[in-house]
This record gives C-alpha cells, sequence and structure tokens, in this order.
C-alpha cells in the first residue's frame, strides 16, 4: 500500500504520519528524511544533493525523484510506505507516476487533509518557545499557566521568527500556489479522500484509517 498525505502547513500531517505508520506498518517518506538519509550515506545522488543544500539552493526535481525511487526500493517498504511532504508540485506528481510506473508500483490514495486558513494560521502563529529550557508551549492548545512564562523552569517564552504571521502568511501562499493543485490532479485520477481537519485528532485519525481499510 502506497500512500500520500497531503495538505497545507498546520493541517496536522505529521500527527496524523505517525500513528498512521505505527497502525499499518508502512515505511515514514519524508522529503527532509529522505534528502538527510540520502546525504549521510554518501549516496551518488546524496552527493549530488548536498551540493545545492549547503548553497542553500533547493535540490532539483530529478535529483529528489531519484532518491525517492531509491528509498521506495528499500527492503522496509515492500509491506507499504507513506509519503508526506512529496510531491510539492503536479510536474513532482508526474515525474513520480513515472518513476512508479516503471517499478510496477501505483499510489493507492491521497488522504487530504483540509483545514480553513484561519484556523491554520491560529495554531501556527499560536507556538510559544521556553528561551532557556526549550519547553514547547501553544497559546490555545497548551499554553503556560502564567502568560509567557514557562511551567517547567520560569523562563520567558517567546514567538519563534518562523512563526511569525508574515512568516506563515507567506508559507501558505506558497502552498496555495505550488502544492494546492495537487488536489484537482489526484481528484481527477480517482485517488482523493478528503477528511475535515477542524475535528479532534482522534476522530481524524479514525476516518482515515476508515479510508485506508477500505483500500
Amino acid at each position: 500500500m502506497l500512500i500520500m498525505l497531503l495538505g497545507p502547513p498546520g493541517a496536522g500531517k505529521g500527527t496524523q504520519a505517525e500513528y498512521l505508520v505505527q497502525k499499518f506498518n508502512l515505511a515514514y517518506i519524508s522529503t527532509g528524511e529522505i534528502l538527510r538519509s540520502a546525504v549521510k550515506n554518501g549516496t551518488p545522488l546524496g552527493l549530488q544533493a548536498k551540493q545545492f543544500m549547503e548553497q542553500g539552493q533547493l535540490v532539483p526535481d530529478e535529483v529528489v525523484i531519484g532518491i525517492v525511487k531509491e528509498r521506495l526500493s528499500e527492503s522496509d517498504c515492500e509491506k507499504g510506505a507513506l509519503l508526506d511532504g512529496f510531491p510539492r508540485t503536479v510536474v513532482q506528481a508526474r515525474s513520480l507516476d513515472f518513476v512508479l510506473s516503471k517499478m510496477n508500483c501505483r499510489l493507492d490514495g491521497v488522504i487530504h487533509i483540509e483545514v480553513e486558513e484561519e484556523e491554520l494560521i491560529a495554531r501556527l502563529t499560536g507556538r510559544r518557545v521556553c528561551r532557556d529550557c526549550g519547553a514547547t508551549y501553544h497559546i490555545k492548545f497548551n499554553s503556560p499557566k502564567v502568560r509567557n512564562v514557562c511551567d517547567q523552569c520560569g523562563g520567558e517564552l517567546s514567538q519563534r521568527e518562523d512563526d511569525s504571521l508574515a512568516t506563515v502568511t507567506e508559507r501558505l501562499v506558497v502552498y496555495k500556489k505550488q502544492t494546492e493543485p495537487l488536489i484537482e490532479y489526484y481528484q481527477q485520477q480517482g485517488l482523493l479522500h478528503t477528511i475535515n481537519g477542524n475535528q479532534e485528532i482522534d476522530i481524524i485519525s479514525e476516518q482515515i484509517s476508515a479510508v485506508l481499510d477500505q483500500l
């Protein structure tokens, strides 16, 4: 079983990925994870990726696709795999389809976690981190007992630059422009299964599990 998780930043893909990997015994494949692994192992494609990463540039699609192919060929993927954060564009999706066809494989389903933009912004901008011990809080979901004070060490809580409204807004703009077209792409293939991401985590997990059980 080969499944893909699709959704904007803050939709909860990481949380659901952890659950699904354990329940269905799937290999977890994320762009960041496979790139770091390929670089660490010194594979030919990993060395190519390293050159771009060290220069702060995006790794070209053909290199990423090649590394994904390598990862899917590993033994732990025989029982199934979960793709998270890849593909990010329709061009990448088409390349992935081609690679999978050469491997006599195909995507079985795409789980699209849908969350309203207002809720995404609230989730992403609400994180606070202790300057001293690094403990993480959220002003809406996991607030400290005293505002802006760490429960564990009494240190000051602050917002990371990545969690600022301007940065979060830009991330969502990029998602809409580059990744959101994948919704229609996979819908046309009959692979898309949309889940309401505004619900409780356990309910979302149950609904995704029901889809995968059918597949």
